[in-house]
């Protein structure tokens, strides 16, 4: 492995960019290469990153022996067919996340993975943050006591666009699968696998995809998770997980958080201020980097396995609501 782990990013939307600034912070990584579907928006993109490699194929990127590792950002349902385009070119894949259309795909692209011994993650950037971290410290230390309720929403007011990629069900629109995933991956962070209930609503729209919905999972024990996410609708966007001695209540937005409460029962709240450097998406692209350097293919904070089953809960969330994409069985 060279010096400087060297990347290349599949896609060049908003996503793309912000991870592209990300990179900018490490200064053990380097963007090399970016692949699109027409060379007109991979040169216009690697102008504005600086990117000495452009591509006006996917395949093209994947085959690129300058690139050690490719960030996929394509749409919603390219993720599978793009990431193992990748993997079998022999290059190691950061997904964005959600990390398929359902468990099914997430399995292919997992097993391909495996197949080919090639490093794979989901890019839940959030996982990776100082704040988020500092959550699962105490968790580990056990200061809130015994978990019994985890609360977290991500939801946001769009305008009803039907060709937006929001609202198309062939682009795997609506809530769950682009903010919802959130809220169901930080429960099961928490919670540490899969709920043994759900019970779930949504509004469907009428472009066919969820607007916005509601999700109870309940887990051995007794331990519930209050989830909700929304394109139509801004909520809180905060967290909380509450326990028999205290809680922790992770401010809006949530999924990008520079600080963390600690609320003792008794006490004074705490507040730690957990500021991050970089635009907050060098986290997951530094963790990546570290696996790539010591011949790892998953990471242990986000692993694939947890990857797999928070896309098993969605697909049971979604069956309640009778949700399928046209391009699902």
């Amino acid at each position: 492995m060279p010096d400087k782990i060297r990347w290349g990013i599949l896609g060049t939307g908003n996503i793309a960019k912000q991870f592209a600034r990300g990179l900018q912070a490490l200064p053990d990584a380097e963007l090399v290469a970016v692949g699109s579907r027409n060379a007109d928006t991979a040169t216009a993109f690697a102008d504005e990153f600086n990117v000495p490699r452009r591509h006006a194929t996917y395949a093209a990127l994947a085959q690129d022996d300058a690139v050690d590792i490719i960030y996929v950002s394509s749409p919603h349902q390219a993720h599978k067919d793009d990431s193992i385009l990748c993997l079998k070119s022999g290059k190691g894949v950061l997904c964005e996340k959600p990390f398929a259309i359902n468990r099914a795909e997430a399995q292919t692209m997992v097993d391909t993975a495996r197949t080919e011994k090639r490093f794979l993650m989901e890019a839940m950037w959030t996982r990776f943050l100082p704040a988020i971290a500092q959550v699962r410290a105490w968790l580990k230390e056990g200061v809130i006591g015994e978990v019994r309720m985890v609360q977290a929403d991500f939801g946001f007011c769009a305008q009803l666009d039907p060709e937006s990629r929001l609202f198309d069900p062939n682009f795997g629109g609506g809530s769950l699968l682009d903010v919802g995933v959130y809220a169901v991956s930080f429960a099961s962070m928490v919670f540490g696998g899969p709920p043994t209930e759900i019970q779930s609503l949504a509004h469907i729209g009428v472009t066919k995809v969820d607007e916005h919905a509601a999700m109870v999972l309940g887990y051995s024990g007794g331990a519930l998770a209050l989830l909700a996410s929304a394109v139509r609708a801004n909520t809180s966007q905060e967290a909380r997980v509450i326990g028999t001695e205290g809680l922790i209540h992770v401010p809006s937005p949530f999924w990008r958080s520079p600080k963390v409460v600690l609320a003792l029962n008794g006490k004074d709240p705490q507040e730690v201020e957990l500021p991050y450097e970089g635009n907050g998406y060098n986290y997951e692209a530094a963790a990546a980097g570290d696996c790539l350097r010591d011949g790892r293919l998953e990471h242990e904070v986000m692993p694939l396995d947890e990857t797999l089953s928070i896309m098993d809960t969605m697909d049971r969330i979604r069956a309640q609501w009778g949700l399928r994409y046209p391009m699902e069985p």
